[in-house]
């Protein structure tokens, strides 16, 4: 690798939005490293890659603190210094409040909060060697409360908390960190989950009228951590069409 070349990390990577942020940062003249856990969905993600050197794989599961460090240990001997790191590794479990039971709750927890914090702590040193980024991928669910979405939003309200405490101190060392919380994204799993109601219903919500997409997520995400926003810092913004802007407004009463 060239002593010149930047480094992206982005975990929960081999699919979804995570893939596409990958994909960014490559298009720019970034290696990027790619986090996940799922084994076969990595070797897919393998295939669709092949044939370009500016990538990598690691298998890890972002809420087991050995296989992060473990992960992080391998990363940072080859790359000394990290540019950006984007937490996108998450899990939903979308059930009734009362039916939430604690290994849900802990589950989610673990993987979408103790995940973010666990690979920002491992990749801090390389960060700071870099004046590096971070990017914590929260969610619109953090900013809006729902149904179903108690463990979820909950997780990703902290995440956006602790977005802002990592920015106070890790940017008196020069480490920047923002968060992004989409809103409704088109994605695959989108297309499985999204009844034809839900789709009308969050068109008929969101100012916009429609989903946003992978690319306008990463392409945020690119932003945050390229040198034009070296002045933003702490910040959490939705990329939803406007949707937490609509706030309690009833569709029928728009103009």
């Amino acid at each position: 690798m060239s002593s010149n070349q930047q480094v992206a990390v982005i975990t929960g990577a081999a699919r979804g939005i995570g893939l596409t942020i990958a994909q960014r940062f490559h298009a720019e003249g970034y290696h990027a490293i790619i986090i996940d856990r799922d084994e076969k969905v990595m070797q897919l993600c393998k295939t669709l890659l092949s044939g370009n050197d500016r990538y990598s794989f690691f298998l890890c599961d972002v809420s087991d603190p050995v296989q992060v460090k473990a992960t992080f240990d391998k990363i940072i001997s080859q790359f000394s210094a990290i540019n950006a790191l984007v937490n996108n590794a998450g899990i939903a479990i979308f059930k009734p409040a009362d039916e939430v039971t604690f290994e849900d709750w802990s589950a989610v927890m673990s993987t979408n909060l103790n995940g973010t914090f666990l690979c920002s702590q491992a990749c801090f040193q390389a960060l700071r060697q870099a004046k590096g980024s971070i990017v914590n991928i929260a969610s619109i669910s953090g900013m809006r409360a729902s149904t179903l979405r108690i463990a979820y939003g909950t997780s990703k309200a902290a995440v956006m908390h602790l977005t802002k405490q990592q920015a106070v101190e890790y940017g008196n060392q020069g480490v920047r960190v923002n968060a992004v919380a989409p809103g409704p994204v088109e994605t695959d799993m989108a297309k499985l989950v999204h009844s034809a109601d839900i789709r009308t219903a969050y068109r008929d919500t969101i100012p916009l009228a429609r989903y946003g997409s992978k690319e306008e997520i990463a392409n945020l995400v690119y932003f945050l951590c390229s040198a034009e926003a070296n002045y933003i810092n702490g910040q959490i913004i939705a990329a939803d069409g406007g949707f937490d802007a609509a706030g309690i407004g009833l569709p029928s009463l728009r103009v």
